[in-house]
């Protein structure tokens, strides 16, 4: 047999496949032997964006259980999923810089409010779990609701800006109805429809209705002082045409008569 007919015959080929396929096998070996060799050890870990609340503790920790193998064969998402597990941190990056070294990119949250009883949540409606010293708003609703209920904050504390009022507490019930509770203790019962149109109105007559008046004798003390403000304990904003207001003491609010007229029925609140 020739030498052409011998390199073309099928053994003789079968031959080279387990020649290079050998070969093959012998280099990939060799190579993760190299690789896992103490020569390419992972000696730190540089965190590369500042931090307020992840501690170098933290991260040392995390470097401890999760760091397993060398330069090239640390296994970067097991590392991030592991980051990401730590209480402050929204979003973790990692990446090899030879030779020795992982850099972390840490993003962590920025809490808006607090959200039901044990949780905080930042401003794209993300919960988590963390513990923050200081005052925030406290948020609640039900689960899964929080992305919608921060939207409505926000919403509610603009509308309510032109009046100096900040929201200490916002709630969305079961029944979806809400109801806001401000820094100066006053409670205001929105429902479940037509909210926006509900607030407007208490903001554009709340200047009207809640500022008291100085006697309308005493024109010199109209002219030389305002009038304090009124703050009601709760405004119930459910009424087609108008709200409900209790003010501290039973007092009437100025611009409101004092009791409801003779022959006038009283509305009832909607039940939305």
């Amino acid at each position: 047999m020739s030498s052409p007919e011998l390199a073309n015959h099928p053994l003789s080929q079968v031959a080279r496949v387990l020649t290079w396929g050998a070969l093959g096998l012998l280099a990939y070996g060799a190579a993760s032997w190299v690789v896992a060799q103490p020569w390419f050890a992972l000696r730190s870990i540089e965190v590369k964006t500042p931090v307020a609340h992840v501690t170098e503790a933290q991260i040392r920790l995390v470097a401890e259980r999760q760091v397993r193998g060398t330069f090239f064969t640390v296994d970067l998402e097991q590392v991030r999923r592991s980051l990401e597990k730590l209480p402050w941190v929204r979003e973790a990056r990692v990446e090899r810089r030879w030779p020795d070294t992982l850099v972390v990119s840490l993003i962590e949250h920025a809490p808006l409010a607090r959200w039901n009883d044990d949780a905080l949540v930042n401003e794209a409606g993300d919960v988590f779990v963390a513990a923050v010293a200081g005052h925030l708003p406290r948020l609640s609703g039900p689960e899964d609701s929080s992305a919608e209920v921060v939207a409505a904050y926000r919403h509610h504390q603009a509308a309510l800006a032109p009046l100096g009022m900040t929201i200490r507490e916002l709630r969305l019930s079961p029944r979806r109805a809400w109801r806001l509770i401000l820094d100066d203790g006053m409670q205001l019962a929105l429902g479940r429809d037509q909210t926006d149109a509900r607030l407007a109105r208490f903001v554009a007559l709340y200047p009207r209705l809640f500022v008291a008046q100085p006697p309308a004798q005493d024109a010199a003390a109209q002219d030389a002082a305002p009038g304090a403000t009124v703050v009601p304990l709760t405004v119930d904003l459910r009424y087609p045409d108008g709200f409900a207001v209790r003010l501290p003491g039973g007092i009437a609010p100025h611009g409101f008569a004092a009791r409801t007229p003779d022959g006038v029925p009283l509305t009832k609140p909607s039940e939305t």
